[in-house]
């Protein structure tokens, strides 16, 4: 059998279930891998880890360095003699099927506080010396970080650029001043992250234990009001208030007519060249460093990225403009360890023009294909399976997109006709006839998510590009966990040479 063809699971650890109002790094997450190893299924794609933002989206946030506290189990804490078992948190009163963010974020928060007092009244020798090792490992970006939350709270959450202007530009003697007086603040900070990581790193080394892969996701923008901006303002495309004139977006496309604004400050290429491109480096070593393969969202803004004016409505009056290319990913290979460019996928869906394809394929990097695009415009339509080529990584669906069950329910009469003469199907199981072109596809990697391998229909869809609200909330039951199909699935893999017999 070819190693190289395998297949995994799309489901970001919000969606885990056993841990209340949340998915978390405990049992319910190793139970997820024990799926995944029973069911043949050698990767596991997950989201941005990152503290989540707008919407609860992890698609901005704060810092693209840090982890979001929101993830840590309670249960590991009380297995590290950090919290009491009384100290854990009582599940909320929701819907077991949502994720509870607002819930999640109080409960973690307490937590965190309470771990650090019971750390700082019992120490442990061996915990002392990996934080000071972990401190050490992140103080490039963690004491930024930390200061940022810190000032965020202290300033009633207001963005750093409307703080005073001593801060908003990080004037050295009032950085000095306020990083004394918020010291025990920033200290809860750093050691929720050193929670974070730790857990996530135990969780990534079990899922590596049973044969399984992480895949982790970069997004080519920050947020504007996150500490990589304020800590880094040369960088971005900002006024002297810190304010942006554009901001990025994509032109109309499949998911909305009017494009979609981001908003998301756009970067000075030329002042990263003249630094080497070190934050990248810094951003790539960090995230390679938590998972074992990297899809680069939005690769085409390493071609050219869609620069709106920061005060328009839409996307519409956006345009092209030119972004590092190679320039970039010549910086990342000579900075970054040997290898580590073949831990990259290129996410190169929406509008691809050559120059995309050129700079992928001068890369080296792997792409994408998504099959519920494919039926929609004839048999020219590249992704259609006999498109595929090996570099490139095919899914059912993305988070992006609806379930396979909801985009059947609701595609046009049309597409539906098409898909069902093109896959053999009478559609009563849309989501394995879908399933099984993926798997027989000759792309090297084949992912579908959670909820078609459960069969779930459009309630249970993700993310609604373009919605503000709304969105990241979906969470699998444990029932669903433990009936999941996994004797069927990893059948599929088998047929398709894509996991052991």
């Amino acid at each position: 059998m070819d190693d190289r063809r395998v297949s995994g699971v799309l489901l970001h650890p919000t969606s885990l279930p056993g841990s209340p109002g949340i998915g978390a790094f405990g049992a319910g997450a190793r139970r997820f891998v024990d799926f995944l190893e029973r069911a043949g299924q050698r990767r596991w794609q997950i989201l941005p880890l990152v503290p989540t933002g707008m919407g609860d989206s992890p698609y901005s946030s704060c810092s693209t360095f840090a982890g979001t506290p929101l993830l840590i189990s309670a249960d590991e804490l009380v297995a590290e003699g950090l919290l009491e078992p009384s100290e854990c948190p009582a599940a909320p009163h929701a819907d077991p099927a949502l994720a509870d963010y607002q819930w999640a974020a109080q409960a973690s928060s307490r937590m965190v506080a309470t771990a650090l007092a019971r750390f700082r009244s019992r120490p442990s020798a061996g915990m002392q010396a990996d934080y000071a090792d972990f401190l050490k490992n992140t103080a490039r970006w963690l004491d930024d970080y930390a200061l940022f939350v810190a000032l965020k709270t202290h300033q009633d959450g207001s963005p750093w650029y409307q703080w005073e202007q001593e801060l908003r530009d990080r004037e050295p003697q009032a950085l000095t001043r306020w990083t004394a007086q918020l010291a025990d603040e920033m200290e809860v900070v750093r050691f929720g992250q050193f929670l974070f990581f730790r857990q996530w790193g135990r969780l990534r080394a079990y899922a590596n234990g049973k044969g399984v892969k992480i895949i982790g996701d970069l997004p080519i923008f920050v947020t504007l009001d996150s500490a990589d901006v304020w800590a880094h303002r040369d960088l971005f495309k900002l006024d002297e208030r810190g304010c942006p004139p554009v901001v990025a977006g994509v032109p109309p496309d499949y998911f909305s007519a009017t494009g979609q604004l981001w908003g998301n400050p756009l970067y000075q290429w030329d002042a990263h060249r003249k630094r080497g491109f070190d934050w990248w480096i810094d951003r790539m070593a960090a995230v390679l460093g938590e998972v074992d393969i990297v899809r680069l969202d939005h690769f085409r803004g390493f071609a050219a990225c869609w620069e709106v004016p920061a005060d328009a409505s839409d996307a519409i009056g956006g345009e092209w403009v030119p972004g590092p290319g190679m320039d970039l990913f010549d910086a990342l290979a000579t900075g970054l360890p040997s290898g580590s460019a073949g831990r990259l996928i290129a996410e190169d869906l929406g509008m691809i023009t050559p120059d995309v394809h050129a700079l992928r394929h001068r890369a080296g990097l792997p792409g994408m294909a998504v099959l519920q695009f494919a039926f929609d415009s004839g048999p020219e339509n590249p992704h259609l399976p006999e498109h595929h080529a090996p570099d490139m990584v095919v899914y059912t669906g993305t988070h992006d997109n609806n379930t396979t069950l909801g985009w059947f329910r609701d595609a046009p009469q049309p597409v539906r006709d098409f898909a069902c003469r093109y896959l053999h199907s009478d559609g009563a199981e849309i989501h394995w006839d879908l399933a099984a072109a993926a798997m027989g596809s000759v792309a090297e990697t084949c992912l579908l998510p959670m909820q078609d391998v459960l069969g779930l229909d459009g309630s249970a869809r993700f993310n609604r590009p373009g919605e503000a609200e709304g969105n990241w909330g979906w969470r699998m039951l444990q029932e669903q966990l433990d009936e999941a199909p996994a004797e069927r699935l990893r059948s599929l893999c088998v047929h398709h040479g894509r996991c052991p017999g």
